[in-house]
């Protein structure tokens, strides 16, 4: 029997090396939250999402400012037309250039042409409303991060709750433990003074077993949520075990529920500003059929030389252009921006449509939960007070060992029960928060 209670303490020791073996920190809730804010991965995505959206829009800027262009163009001709009009250019003509002969057969002409080219939009509405449009895309990717953050949020509460919970999970089976290797021990000196039998005693060995795996199934639960938590800091898997500094809570706060979801909440305020978007780029598509009035200018210095500035002109202007027919292509991509347009409209619709169902449901769940911690704390209440009765009746030899067992067994099971309880209703709550915010 000795041998038999090495074996078990010795497998008890190696479930905890082997759980608690790698580097183990402390972190507390705020703590968490400030690495996940700067270090998640999917927050990454989502701001690097959000500057996409603004270089768009920053891109659209251009129908409002002037772009400018300059070159300097080198070219060698004896093409008649060339020849003569780079000679024109660099106001080099005298009135041998005007021979025939010359003008037909030009001997090689040399021109260097610096020029600075200044094209200023000044009318052009199909891209007023498509500059309107990648605003309200910006807008969108930018409530969209701020939503992902309260999702994060939410996420970080759940699985620091779950890290808690599994440390109170194996607080209470190393309590299990105990209060098993002490019957163990009871049984031992019963049986060996003959009041008990070979199957009493089994049983509680078989019992033992049971809260040891117990025991290691916390313990992995407790490095599972670790792992999730090294996820969502971005960090190694699997090197450390986080410790909660703060207890799990042991009791639940009764709130109002909500029935109705905000139209502030912030992925809600996203859809709309995406249904904006399709809206204002199917209004730049029907403008598509509006003229466009744009301003040039360009400032033009030749020489014969490298970089010379002997010659110099400039050509102001202004340019109003209307496509009249382009082959239906205005006209398909005209329909397709309703066809989007549309599609997001009902797509904003169904997401309003199924958030309510969610907060409908999740309101369901918090009654069930608020239920169902009130019954697992009253269960829990009453096998306590039948754990303590039969164990009394027990050292008196009017219990057996089966129904001890048995009401042991249940009362640990029912703490956990409770605690998993408190768990679901507070999760529960705070996404109902998360739900209405």
């Amino acid at each position: 029997m000795k041998k038999l209670n090495l074996i078990v303490l010795i497998g008890i020791i190696s479930i905890s090396t082997f759980s608690y073996g790698q580097e183990t920190l402390a972190i507390s809730k705020s703590e968490l939250s400030q690495k996940v804010n700067e270090k998640n991965l999917q927050l990454k995505i989502a701001n690097q999402d959000f500057k996409s959206a603004q270089a768009d829009y920053k891109q659209s800027a251009a129908i409002f400012l002037p772009n400018i262009t300059a070159s300097h163009t080198a070219i060698s001709t004896t093409n008649p037309l060339m020849a003569f009009g780079s000679k024109l250019n660099q106001e080099i003509l005298t009135a041998s250039d005007f021979d025939p002969n010359l003008l037909n057969n030009p001997n090689r002409t040399q021109n260097f042409a610096t020029k600075i080219e200044v094209l200023q939009p000044l009318i052009n509405v199909d891209g007023i409303y498509g500059r309107q449009a990648a605003k309200a895309k910006m807008n969108a990717f930018a409530l969209q991060t701020e939503r992902t953050k309260e999702y994060l949020e939410l996420e970080v509460n759940k699985s620091y709750m779950e890290l808690q919970l599994s440390y109170k999970a194996v607080a209470v089976l190393e309590k299990a433990n105990t209060t098993a290797a002490a019957n163990l021990k009871l049984i031992e000196n019963y049986f060996k003074q003959g009041m008990l039998q070979k199957t009493d005693l089994l049983s509680v060995q078989v019992r033992v077993n049971e809260v040891k795996n117990q025991l290691q199934y916390a313990k992995s639960n407790v490095q599972n949520a670790s792992d999730y938590l090294a996820f969502l800091l971005n960090e190694d898997i699997g090197d450390k075990v986080y410790k909660p500094t703060e207890e799990l809570e042991n009791s639940i706060t009764i709130a109002s529920i909500p029935t109705l979801i905000s139209e502030n909440r912030k992925d809600i305020q996203a859809m709309d500003q995406s249904k904006e978007a399709y809206q204002k780029m199917f209004l730049s598509s029907k403008m598509n059929f509006l003229p466009r009035l744009n301003a040039f200018g360009s400032y033009e210095l030749y020489d014969d030389k490298l970089f010379g500035t002997a010659a110099k002109g400039y050509v102001v202007g202004a340019q109003l252009s209307w496509n009249v027919f382009d082959g239906m292509k205005s006209i398909g991509k005209m329909e397709r921006a309703k066809a989007d347009f549309q599609k997001s409209e009902i797509e904003t619709q169904q997401y309003k449509a199924k958030s309510q169902l969610e907060l409908n449901k999740t309101n369901r769940q918090i009654k069930d939960a608020e239920n169902k911690v009130a019954l697992s704390k009253l269960d829990l209440e009453q096998w306590q007070e039948a754990y303590r009765i039969r164990s009394n009746r027990f050292t008196q030899g009017l219990e057996k060992t089966t129904d001890l067992l048995q009401t042991e067994t249940q009362m640990f099971k029912k703490e956990l029960d409770y605690l998993q309880a408190v768990f679901e209703y507070n999760f529960t709550q705070q996404y109902l928060q998360f739900l209405t915010n």
